[in-house]
C-alpha cells in the first residue's frame, strides 16, 4: 500500500511564481485518501543561503529534516507530492538507506544538474538530480551513484548542465526514445539495481497536455507515454519510493482542469 506524504515547499524553485506550489500541492492533496497522506509543514519564510551558493537553504534543510522524519515512521512505499524537485532528495535518500542499489529514473523537461557554483539562480531545484550523487550541505544529498540515475525527457539544459552532462557519463533516454518504454526498462535493467525510486516533475509533459507548470517546455511526453514508461518501469523493478512536483495552478478552477491529469500520474505511481 503507498502512503502519500504533503510537501509544498517552495523555497528551491527558481520561478517568479513558486509560491503557487503550496496551492498545487494543497490541490493534489484535496483528492489523495485523508487516511494515508501526511502533511510536512513547511516555513513560512523563505530562509537564507548561509553561505552555502544555495539560496533559501535555512528553510530547505529544515524541510528535508522534516520530511525524512516523516518517512521514518513507516516502512511502506511512499509518494511525495512537491513541491518544487528539492523534495526529492531527501526522500530517495530515505529509499537508498533501506535499498543499497536503488536506481533513480527522473523524469524532468530540465536537467536539474547544477552546483552552487554553477547554478545562475541559487534555486535548489535546479541542482536536485545531481544532488542524489553529488554531496551539498541539503540533508540527503549524496545518497545515490551517478551510474544508477536515468534522466528521462530532458529538452532545456542551460550550458553548464550540457556540459556536465556532455561528460558525466549519465544515463539519458530523450522525449522520442522515450515513446517506447523498452527504452526505460533496458537502461533501468543495465543500472543493476533491484529497486526503484521514479520522480517526475510535471514539466516533462508537454504543454499541449498539462499547462499549469514553473517552465512549460514544448515537445515533452504525452500522459499515455510518461503513465506507459512508469508502468514499464514498476514491472521490471519494485517500485519502493516516488514523487511528483512543479504543479503551479493559476487559481482554483485552473487546478481543477489540471487535476485529472496529474491523478492519473498519481495513480500510476500509487
Amino acid at each position: 500500500m503507498t502512503r502519500f506524504v504533503v510537501v509544498p515547499q517552495w523555497q528551491g524553485s527558481p520561478a517568479a511564481r513558486a509560491m503557487l506550489l503550496v496551492d498545487g500541492a494543497d490541490a493534489i492533496a484535496g483528492d489523495l485518501p485523508r487516511t494515508a497522506t501526511t502533511r510536512v509543514e513547511v516555513p513560512a519564510e523563505a530562509g537564507e543561503s548561509l553561505e552555502t551558493g544555495i539560496r533559501r537553504f535555512s528553510a530547505l534543510t529544515r524541510v528535508a529534516d522534516a520530511l525524512t522524519a516523516v518517512l521514518a515512521t513507516d516502512d511502506e512505499p511512499a509518494l511525495v507530492i512537491g513541491g518544487d524537485c528539492g523534495v526529492a532528495v531527501p526522500a530517495i535518500a530515505h529509499a537508498a538507506a533501506a535499498h543499497p542499489t536503488l536506481a533513480v529514473v527522473w523524469f524532468d523537461a530540465h536537467g536539474d544538474l547544477h552546483t552552487p557554483e554553477t547554478s545562475p539562480s541559487g534555486a535548489f531545484g535546479g541542482m536536485a538530480l545531481r544532488a542524489t550523487w553529488a554531496a551539498t550541505p541539503v540533508p540527503g544529498s549524496g545518497a545515490l551513484a551517478l551510474d544508477r540515475a536515468v534522466l528521462v525527457g530532458a529538452r532545456d539544459l542551460d550550458v553548464a548542465e550540457a556540459a556536465y552532462l556532455a561528460t558525466s557519463g549519465l544515463h539519458t533516454i530523450d522525449v522520442d526514445a522515450a515513446a517506447d518504454p523498452a527504452a526505460l526498462v533496458e537502461a533501468v535493467a543495465a543500472t543493476g539495481a533491484e529497486a526503484i525510486y521514479i520522480h517526475v516533475d510535471l514539466d516533462v509533459l508537454d504543454p499541449a497536455v498539462l499547462t499549469a507548470v514553473a517552465l512549460p517546455t514544448p515537445f515533452g511526453l504525452t500522459l499515455e507515454q510518461l503513465t506507459a514508461a512508469i508502468a514499464a518501469a514498476r514491472a521490471r523493478l519494485p517500485l519502493v519510493g516516488s514523487s511528483i512536483s512543479g504543479f503551479v495552478p493559476a487559481s482554483p478552477a485552473a487546478a481543477a482542469d489540471d487535476l485529472g491529469t496529474i491523478l492519473r500520474i498519481v495513480g500510476a505511481l500509487a
